[in-house]
């Protein structure tokens, strides 16, 4: 079986990680056929990029700027039989690859995710809940056994073979990470649109394929955890009003109902208390969110509507996605407030709480 391993990046700050991601690719025991190194739309970072890696191919992303459009132009871009997604800040294990490759000797198997365990910056961060690894973008605790059967698989590593995009085309643009912005679920609603159109095929779990996955400083703190949640959760709403809620939030509540009552009293217990500044924050915050537009409302009841109200209640504009065949997204703008989620990124989450309107 051919392989290709498709690896995307967008911002020079990773620089180090992007090396560490490409040389573990050449380090494997199953050689890919090909690595393939997508830009997403950045010239600095595809020059350096093109004159450092030569011994894979560095292309630009030709799609919508973020990570879906730049997984579309990888696979695009290739003939292998699987492709294989590694992310930029991700390194992997020598054999990584092959045992990512086992189970797709069956046939009704047509994708597969590995284990993705965190690289910390130090020592390990003992108050975060590992039910929460997904915030790190690492396997969580809860996830099944090795040969179990998935809803989807994480997308910084893991494995797909060409007939799911023949099938059912690439990944929607419109969810997914762009920059810093922190959404995600493009892996999810592609698995999802695929299984229901063969629904004899099924996506495991390995728990021998391994990568390290980098994490940051800021992405160890209250503020971050907040806020990617919140993301999150926009994410999943945006898949639901493509797939409906029941396939959307499946594994969700599976996992709500099985992992987490365990550990929220042990998170309870080791949880360090908030530092004064961001308690003082949060204060502020709800005291300007209790007082926020009070002055506004209209006096009498024949008045015009209020304008805010006029904007929650005005349609959102579906989008285009031409990584899956002039799709329409019925992706609704609940990223409203993506602007604001952009901020936290870009400011380490020193930013207030989004207003409305």
């Amino acid at each position: 079986m051919n392989v290709t391993v498709v690896i995307c990046a967008y911002t020079l700050e990773r620089w180090d990680q992007l090396c560490e991601a490409v040389g573990s690719c050449a380090d494997q025991t199953l050689v890919p056929d090909e690595v393939v190194v997508v830009i997403d739309h950045n010239e600095e970072l595809f020059e350096r990029a093109h004159a450092t890696f030569t011994g894979a191919r560095v292309i630009r992303n030709r799609s919508t700027k973020g990570l879906s459009g730049a997984r579309n132009t990888g696979v695009a871009s290739t003939s292998g039989e699987a492709i294989a997604f590694l992310d930029d800040d991700a390194r992997a294990e020598p054999d990584w690859l092959a045992q990512l490759c086992v189970p797709l000797k069956d046939d009704d198997v047509a994708g597969v995710g590995g284990w993705i365990v965190p690289d910390w910056p130090g020592e390990p961060a003992s108050w975060f809940p590992q039910t929460y690894y997904w915030i790190l973008g690492c396997s969580y605790a809860g996830l099944p056994e090795t040969g179990a059967t998935l809803r989807n698989p994480i997308g910084a590593n893991m494995v797909l073979r060409r007939s799911v995009f023949d099938e059912v085309g690439g990944f929607t643009s419109g969810i997914g990470r762009i920059g810093k912005v922190p959404l995600g679920c493009e892996e999810t609603e592609l698995c999802i649109r695929y299984t229901s159109a063969r629904p004899e095929q099924r996506f495991v779990l390995t728990h021998e394929a391994v990568v390290h996955h980098r994490v940051p400083m800021s992405r160890l703190s209250w503020r971050y955890f907040r806020t990617r949640c919140w993301a999150e959760g926009v994410s999943k709403a945006a898949v639901s009003s493509l797939v409906g809620s029941r396939n959307g939030l499946s594994s969700e509540r599976r996992h709500l109902l099985r992992a987490m009552p365990s550990e929220i009293g042990e998170v309870a217990a080791r949880a360090p208390a908030p530092p004064a500044a961001i308690r003082d924050d949060d204060r502020a915050d709800r005291h300007r969110r209790r007082h926020r537009g009070v002055r506004a409302r209209p006096r009498s009841g024949g008045g015009a509507a209020h304008p805010d109200r006029a904007r929650r209640r005005r349609a959102p504009t579906a989008a285009l996605d031409e990584g899956g065949r002039g799709r329409a997204e019925p992706v609704r703008r609940l990223t409203r407030r993506i602007g604001w989620v952009d901020a936290q990124a870009a400011h380490g989450g020193r930013c207030a709480t989004p207003r409305r309107g």
